[in-house]
């Protein structure tokens, strides 16, 4: 028989009942539900994402060569209009002298194109008034012309007339070589 002293506190261990084991089971079951419901929630979270052709239309690339000095082609990008426009000297130095002039939305000429290529401009071709596609060289800054409300932008995208806002937008964009870019 064991001896017992009379009125000592019974020892917590002698049933078997462990604290720390107790403890390292809810944490374990813890991190497993935690491990479940992570499992069951990335389904409806992956299925948010864009689809691989919407990624596909993200970028697109362009071979300049195409483009003859004085030109512009125009590309569909995310379902806008890009203006890829080859600048003549003539329109650079255009561009260039307005740089100061009294500006809505003020930018120079080299804000708006990749510094030293400044014979390639790219631009998102809607109006930013409305949403219209201007027509490229009308106005009176050889640049473009809104026909739907008026507003006239010069031979950098810049807003001169009209009731436009903000200049022509100029996305994200990277030459790849002296003849390709890539935009987005």
């Amino acid at each position: 028989m064991a001896d017992t002293v009379v009125g000592a506190t019974p020892d917590p261990h002698a049933s078997g009942d462990d604290p720390n084991r107790r403890d390292f089971i809810h944490i374990a079951a813890m991190a497993a539900a935690l491990g479940a419901v992570g499992g069951l929630a990335w389904p409806m979270i992956d299925q948010m994402n864009p689809a691989g052709d919407t990624l596909a239309l993200a970028s697109i690339e362009f071979d300049l060569s195409k483009v003859e000095a004085g030109q512009q082609v125009v590309v569909k990008w995310r379902g806008k209009p890009l203006f890829v426009r080859h600048r003549t000297p003539e329109q650079i130095a255009a561009a260039i002298k307005d740089d100061n002039a009294e500006l809505r939305d003020p930018q120079t000429d080299e804000q708006r194109h990749k510094e030293g290529k400044a014979e390639w401009l790219i631009l998102v071709g809607t109006c930013t008034h409305l949403g219209c596609v201007p027509t490229v060289g009308g106005g009176d800054y050889g640049g473009w012309f809104c026909p739907c409300h008026g507003s006239v932008y010069d031979t950098s995208g810049r807003i001169r007339k009209g009731p436009a806002p903000k200049n022509l937008e100029v996305p994200t964009y990277a030459f790849l070589s002296d003849t390709k870019i890539k935009v987005g």
